[in-house]
């Protein structure tokens, strides 16, 4: 397979009606499946209706949705076509989608939910382009009509009745698809300024698929993947590609926020995440043991030494662990770690792939222990997601692993990283400077990152060039790493660490508001607001002696000398973070500003109540 065009009817053909998808219905939510056979024919039938309603070769359609099995029959359709989807984040907002939709030239817009779908009637009168929307969900609400809205059900209708007027002219835009093609228009989540379009070829795919099928091996009749992240991520939207190529059942979680109960009820062998998942995971366990009673809290202390003995010292490292060790894992194994992995809802998990940002040594080594096989990676969206990813044997803690096949990186100036190879975009669409500037005459892509390479291969992350601080004294300070060290702890929702030209270190600080009310019940801490909880004197006591702790490894000038407590989180809708959850550090700079100055300021402690006017 040199095109995407091409994937559907050959896995029809080899799987017929076996599962390719599986869903909540919309209306009875329960789980429903799509067949390989039905996938293929519903994307067919949209492909008429997309022809039918003028999309042309190469032309754009938009997808802004929550996860849902209708992406995939839009993407294929489009393909079918020769045309390009353009994802759009189901968390942005109107200002946002309008960019992209003025951007892209997308002619349609695909709407999932109320919200969404008002701001896509909006921006039909706003967006030249746009002349067609089509409503996903059943129960959304249009006010008046307008014949340029329609349903999904309209619009499979459409296609069915144009379907075989239409057949000849779709195939031969089938036949004139080649790989250099645009496959996707992702859309950055501009962390430094405006989303950028980034330029996938259906090569791209190709290649990426290629090189993770030599990589990593899946079984098309047991394994099952759950889709965690939007499909608008490059790391779930590749992710869930490789599934489909290799056969494997995608199973689609449509709320973000019922991803714990889905993962229970899919009981999932597969699912690429960000390390907040596990980190969240890694809590709950680590707070349930820190409350049972001393003799199971003893035999857990047990059995994680001799999971870290077993899996990291020999297994990791593809040798034979000692008779001895492995019947007591065995024994762990039975009475612990199963049932451990079958109360998060992965007993049967195999492979987990984790990147978008670092997870720190002590959480991949503890998951590990307990039979949780965690494969840290690294990539971009102008990479199509991997650059490298632990390999099965032989990989080492605080590296995101060795480089894929067909992909070579090297080390530039000032540590960046950067990467080539046929996985690496074409690049910005409508910005040839910066296109410029980010991909080099030799076709080398400057990340942004810096890092190095280990002795054996693996590339190790050190920050985000930009994101580099260099205090007043001459420290370099790599805010991420201090960020995902305190992000570990129960207490630290969200971490921006504030410290370019300063004299020292700070943070702003968001808790976990529930087990910050939870600590105070304990405690018998009074307060009347969150605001007053946040700035109790005895809480502040708690969290600066946890990051103490956190920070005993760290050089005195990496240490945050002083914090606050944030009374409510960064959010997207504020602009401070990005629809990836990144921080938006400008952003939190301007906004807290005043905050901010206050922590450098000899009368700090005197300042601490400005952090709820500033939020």
């Amino acid at each position: 397979m040199n095109r995407f065009v091409e994937l559907l009817p050959a896995q029809a053909a080899r799987y017929g009606d076996r599962e390719a998808l599986r869903y909540r219905d919309y209306t009875t939510q329960q789980w429903t499946s799509l067949s390989w056979n039905r996938f293929s024919e519903c994307a067919a039938i949209v492909a008429s209706a997309f022809l039918h309603y003028g999309v042309e070769e190469q032309g754009r359609l938009a997808v802004f949705t929550q996860n849902c099995p209708e992406i995939f029959i839009t993407h294929f359709g489009a393909f079918f076509n020769r045309a390009i989807p353009v994802p759009i984040y189901a968390t942005s907002s109107h200002d946002e989608a309008a960019y992209i939709i003025n951007d892209s030239g997308a002619t349609i817009l695909l709407a999932g939910d109320q919200r969404q779908t008002e701001i896509a009637v909006q921006l039909l009168d706003e967006c030249d382009t746009l002349n067609l929307v089509v409503t996903l969900d059943p129960a959304v609400k249009v006010a008046g009509a307008d014949e340029r809205v329609i349903t999904w059900q309209q619009l499979l209708e459409q296609g069915r009745q144009h379907q075989a007027e239409g057949r000849d002219t779709i195939a031969q835009r089938s036949q004139r698809s080649t790989p250099q093609d645009l496959m996707y228009l992702i859309y950055t989540s501009g962390t430094t300024g405006q989303p950028k379009g980034v330029m996938l070829q259906h090569s791209n795919f190709v290649a990426a698929m290629e090189a993770h099928a030599a990589r990593i091996d899946v079984d098309p009749d047991t394994d099952v993947s759950l889709s965690f992240l939007p499909f608008s991520h490059i790391f779930e939207l590749g992710w869930s590609m490789f599934c489909l190529t290799q056969g494997v059942r995608v199973a689609i979680n449509y709320n973000p926020k019922e991803i714990q109960r889905a993962v229970k009820e899919v009981q999932p062998t597969c699912m690429c995440s960000v390390p907040r998942f596990w980190e969240k995971v890694y809590t709950a366990i680590t707070d349930n043991i820190a409350t049972a009673k001393p003799v199971v809290r003893m035999l857990f202390k047990r059995a994680i030494a001799v999971g870290k003995a077993r899996n990291m010292k020999y297994v990791r490292l593809g040798k034979k662990p000692p008779l001895l060790i492995e019947k007591q894992y065995q024994y762990f194994e039975s009475k612990v770690f199963k049932r451990l992995r079958a109360a998060i809802g992965i007993e049967n998990g195999r492979f987990f792939p984790t990147a978008g940002a670092m997870l720190s040594d002590n959480i991949t080594e503890f998951l590990h222990a307990v039979g949780v096989n965690i494969v840290i990676g690294y990539g971009l969206s102008e990479t199509n997601a991997s650059v490298s990813f632990f390999t099965n044997v032989g990989w080492e803690l605080g590296s995101v692993g060795t480089p894929i096949p067909g992909v070579m990186v090297r080390i530039g100036e000032n540590n960046e990283i950067l990467v080539k190879g046929p996985t690496v975009m074409k690049g910005y669409y409508n910005k040839p400077e910066e296109t410029a500037q980010a991909l080099d005459t030799d076709g080398w892509f400057h990340t942004g990152d810096c890092g190095e390479i280990s002795d054996n291969g693996e590339i190790i992350l050190t920050e985000r060039l930009k994101d580099l601080y260099k205090t007043s004294n001459g420290k370099y300070i790599a805010p991420q790493m201090l960020e995902t060290a305190l992000g570990q702890d129960k207490f630290i929702e969200q971490v921006a660490i504030i410290g370019d030209g300063r004299k020292y270190v700070s943070a702003l600080i968001v808790p976990d508001f529930d087990e910050l009310k939870a600590y105070a019940e304990k405690k018998k801490i009074q307060y009347e607001s969150v605001e007053e909880l946040v700035n109790n004197p005895d809480i502040h006591k708690m969290v600066e002696a946890r990051i103490h702790d956190y920070q005993k490894s760290m050089a005195s000038y990496e240490q945050v000398k002083r914090f606050v407590l944030l009374p409510r989180p960064f959010t997207m809708e504020t602009g401070e973070l990005t629809n990836t959850l990144k921080i938006r550090r400008s952003v939190i700079n301007k906004r807290y500003a005043r905050l901010i100055d206050a922590m450098y300021a000899a009368d700090f402690r005197k300042k601490k109540s400005e952090n709820t006017e500033n939020s």
